[in-house]
């Protein structure tokens, strides 16, 4: 009786400090949170497939991998996903699904002999990573991010172009013929007086302005922009001593960087500007890339947001992962408008009962030329099209098997005008 007493009141004493915060549940978050990191260096078994992040259980019976009503924006689909093997692909999809060009992509294979990676970050075992963000060049080339570890270009036989030896991540956007925004990081080994009471090792984010040919043209460093701007509180949002502000761990986690595009009717925001996203400090602003200037910033009104777009000169839209779930149905992601003017955040969609959409991680949307809105719902292996009134007119699921799906890092809409270089097959 004493040793059942003992447990159940461990129990009891493990739920109340899991939900409060008390000892040890930091250390318990910590570990979780390393061996999920573990898992992903050490590569994925199939035993050990239902267990991991890139998978996830479906119910049955499914919808078709494929639907399209016909009033959805025609093209092709660039899509990134991890496969049934924990192998990660790159593809050019038609709109019925039918695959006019596939990259199979492998970090031991395409970079046997990377010295730029810190040891913490060395994949051990495959996938030891995933694709996140890639284009489609005019000649049939893709270039892709290998998540943290680096930037790569392949031809359309698979074959190396160039290698960029930078831990690169997240979002590529192209700018003009020969221009590519994309995230970055440095890592840190010693203390910096540039980033005071911040625990070693530890990763600045870095923007990064990167010919097509490999060339880095220029690179900002994120903590100097928001201490430039007067924001150097953000660096020590995630501090809990009240005497040192020490912190540690992943402080700001830029997942997404583009400029102001070209064509659009200037506004608030104007030609030159640049558009970032921080999740790990619910931030997104904008510099002035000659200056360095934080022209706008918005702090709190997104939960963990991804992906942020300029959509005219006075406004932003946001994938709003939301975390927060304060829903009887569970949380559930949102696209959200962000008025610069005025500050007004307006949900154009967001998940319910009927039409679940939750992404914890990850996540995109795109703004189709006929005002259809396209969402990769990353966790949830798929991605949506609606139209303007929020009904659902195409749809692509990727299935594992018949009760899974693996993760859809990105699916993006191409004129179909891109399959030119690609013979369908």
């Amino acid at each position: 009786m004493f040793v059942l007493s003992a447990i159940f009141l461990a129990l009891v004493y493990g739920l109340v400090a899991g939900i409060s915060g008390w000892f040890p549940s930091g250390f318990v978050a910590g570990a979780m949170q390393g061996g999920a990191d573990l898992v992903g260096r050490l590569g994925i078994g199939d035993a050990g497939r239902r267990a991991h992040w890139f998978y996830r259980d479906v119910p049955v019976p499914a919808p078709p991998a494929f639907h399209d009503t016909g009033r959805s924006f025609q093209g092709v689909n660039l899509v990134t996903q991890v496969e049934a093997d924990g192998g990660l692909s790159i593809q050019l999809l038609e709109m019925d699904g039918a695959c006019l060009h596939r990259w199979d992509v492998d970090w031991f294979e395409l970079w046997p002999d990377a010295t730029h990676v810190p040891e913490r970050f060395v994949p051990q075992a495959r996938p030891g990573t995933h694709v996140h963000g890639a284009v489609l060049l005019e000649n049939g080339d893709v270039v892709f991010n290998f998540e943290h570890l680096g930037l790569m270009r392949l031809d359309r036989s698979g074959q190396v172009v160039w290698r960029l030896p930078y831990q690169t991540h997240h979002s590529i956007v192209r700018e003009g013929a020969d221009r590519l925004w994309v995230c970055g990081q440095k890592e840190h080994t010693e203390p910096s007086a540039a980033f005071p009471n911040v625990v070693t090792p530890f990763a600045e984010d870095t923007i990064l302005l990167v010919t097509t040919d490999g060339e880095i043209v220029r690179t900002w460093s994120v903590a100097e922009l928001l201490r430039r701007g007067g924001y150097q509180g953000l660096l020590h949002l995630g501090t809990t001593d009240n005497f040192t502000t020490r912190i540690e761990g992943e402080v700001t986690h830029l997942n997404h960087v583009e400029p102001f595009p070209a064509g659009m009717q200037e506004g608030l925001f104007r030609r030159g500007d640049v558009l970032v996203s921080l999740r790990n400090v619910n931030t997104v602003f904008v510099f002035d890339r000659s200056n360095g200037d934080i022209r706008f910033l918005s702090t709190g009104q997104f939960v963990r947001q991804h992906d942020p777009h300029f959509v005219d000169g006075e406004t932003l839209s946001v994938f709003d992962n939301n975390n927060i779930g304060p829903e009887e149905f569970g949380p559930q992601s949102r696209i959200a408008l962000l008025h610069a003017r005025d500050r007004r955040v307006e949900t154009v969609f967001a998940g319910s009962s009927g039409q679940p959409f939750f992404s914890p991680i990850l996540g995109r949307h795109q703004w189709l030329p006929n005002g259809n809105l396209l969402i990769t719902d990353a966790c949830a292996g798929r991605a949506i099209e609606l139209d303007r009134q929020g009904r659902s007119v195409w749809w692509y699921i990727h299935y594992i098997d018949e009760e899974t799906v693996g993760i859809v890092e990105q699916v993006l809409r191409l004129p179909a005008s891109a399959a030119q270089a690609f013979q369908r097959g």
